[in-house]
């Protein structure tokens, strides 16, 4: 039988806890009896340790208080380790359920105020502590300035075009101006190659349809040309 003595908003109340068999306690409260079934003894969920936050956040003593009644099964921190948030300081058993007590600061322990086997109530001293000081949280840091924008680039210059009603030499299908083979003021028959263009994967050779004198040629090597752009200029 283990007996416990707690307060409850002032009141105090004195416990015992009985197993009547697997499965069943009888927990006897100031003096009123109650038949409780539980499950198979099973860990519990950490129970994080709570004490003097606010020295806690500034760094300082820092006590650890049970949180509920039980008894102390397990040591496992040890006076002057380091710990961090999260670790496991000591096991309490309540209930037929092994509750972890863990620190919810990071530091060092100063002194363990239990032993294993030994009864506590809720709020009764568990560790001592010396918790770190929180570091304040790093200022936002000023956004980079924006790099201005790129120069927009100059618009590359218009192809030169023949005036109106010109004869000139026109490209028959969209491509590129790989050769030009006539320069102003030569003289030209019907049917000889004013330049040569590359389309679809294929050399192409200009002619000119009828006799004349170049005036102007309007393109240059590696020109991209579409269909019905003048090529050549004629007298």
């Amino acid at each position: 039988m283990k007996e416990f003595k707690f307060k409850i908003s002032g009141q105090d109340y004195s416990a015992t806890v009985a197993e009547e068999n697997a499965g069943s306690l009888v927990v006897t409260v100031n003096g009123q009896a109650y038949q409780v079934e539980v499950p198979q003894t099973k860990a519990a969920a950490p129970v994080m340790a709570r004490g003097n936050a606010g020295a806690a956040q500034a760094g300082g003593p820092k006590n650890i208080n049970s949180e509920l009644p039980g008894t102390v099964t397990k040591i496992v921190a040890a006076n002057g380790q380091r710990v961090k948030k999260g670790d496991v300081l000591l096991v309490i058993e309540a209930m037929k359920m092994a509750n972890d007590i863990v620190s919810d600061v990071e530091g060092t322990v100063q002194r363990i105020a239990v032993t294993e086997g030994q009864s506590v109530n809720q709020g009764d001293l568990l560790v001592e502590m010396v918790a770190d000081a929180v570091a304040a949280p790093a200022a936002a840091a000023a956004p980079a300035p924006k790099a201005a924008p790129a120069p927009a680039a100059a618009p590359a210059p218009a192809a030169p075009k023949a005036a109106a009603g010109a004869k000139v030499v026109e490209a028959p299908l969209p491509g590129t101006i790989t050769k030009v083979l006539v320069k102003p003021g030569q003289a030209l028959k019907a049917g000889e190659t004013v330049c040569m263009m590359e389309a679809m994967k294929m050399e192409n050779s200009i002619t000119v349809e009828f006799a004349g004198t170049v005036k102007s040629v309007l393109v240059e090597v590696g020109a991209q040309v579409q269909s019905g752009q003048a090529l050549v200029e004629l007298a």
